[in-house]
């Protein structure tokens, strides 16, 4: 079975494949203050909730934007599997091609959605992810990355509205039903998620308007669910994205498991 575990600043996102079917996946909080082993206890007690264990994992893949948690989750992985797991970065195989300034600069999660998005539509695609930062990268029919836009996420900007003001609250991010709002939690709700509404719309318009084509919207992250319910500029949701990128990643690279125990 394969560990896929993506690495993000707030989350660190979890899950297990035996051949394509996700068979659990879990959502940590990204805590660069654990070590390898707590990891490996947390890792540990969530696959026994699913009746699996450590030894079913033969193969492992990471992509992480976090780096201090980089050598954990290798740590985690050698120690308790006995191999190096895969990690996204440079030089591994993608089967896209970054049309990118400089290609080193483009995330491994971005790179990671944009081989998923094409594996599974085979169109033009504006992938849009919800997560710390809010990304939309466009995808060619061919399966090119051309690049795209990054925005601050909703829930980083929600905590700058409540650390940096003297008298607005911490909100919960959904929708207040509607633009005015008739309290101060109403009208902050409504100036977050159709404020987002509002940037999301605005930029698939003119990445539309840059493109030879029209693009299939998708989008992905903890609270796509959210903006996409009050947009018709979003075309689908799919949780598993990035997930399903990191074992497609890992088939491109890896033929045989890597598991090698007592070495």
């Amino acid at each position: 079975m394969l560990l896929a575990v993506d690495v993000g600043n707030t989350n660190v996102v979890i899950g297990v494949f035996k051949g394509e079917q996700l068979l659990a996946k879990w959502h940590l909080f990204t805590d660069i203050y654990k070590t390898a082993d707590e990891y490996t206890v947390l890792l540990r007690n969530m696959l026994s909730d699913k009746d699996l264990a450590m030894d079913d994992i033969n193969g492992a893949i990471v992509s992480c934007v976090a780096p201090q948690l980089l050598y954990i989750f290798e740590g985690l992985c050698k120690r308790s599997f006995g191999f190096r797991p895969l990690i996204v970065g440079a030089g591994i195989r993608t089967g896209v091609k970054l049309n990118y300034d400089n290609p080193r600069e483009v995330g491994a999660d971005r790179v990671v959605n944009a081989v998923a998005a094409h594996y599974l539509y085979k169109e033009q695609m504006i992938v849009i992810d919800f997560g710390t930062a809010t990304s939309l990268e466009v995808v060619s029919a061919d399966g090119d990355f051309l690049g795209g836009a990054v925005a601050p996420g909703i829930g980083i900007s929600a905590e700058a509205l409540f650390k940096q003001t003297a008298m607005l609250p911490r909100v919960e991010l959904h929708s207040p039903g509607q633009a005015i709002g008739k309290n101060t939690v109403a009208a902050v709700q409504s100036g977050l998620i159709y404020g987002y509404v509002g940037l999301i719309e605005g930029l698939v318009e003119r990445m539309k308007r840059e493109l030879d084509g029209d693009a299939k919207v998708i989008a992905t992250g903890g609270l796509a669910p959210v903006i996409a319910r009050e947009t018709s500029a979003i075309d689908e949701v799919v949780p598993e994205l990035t997930l399903v990128g990191l074992r497609l990643i890992y088939e491109l690279n890896v033929q045989h498991p890597q598991r090698k125990r007592g070495g």
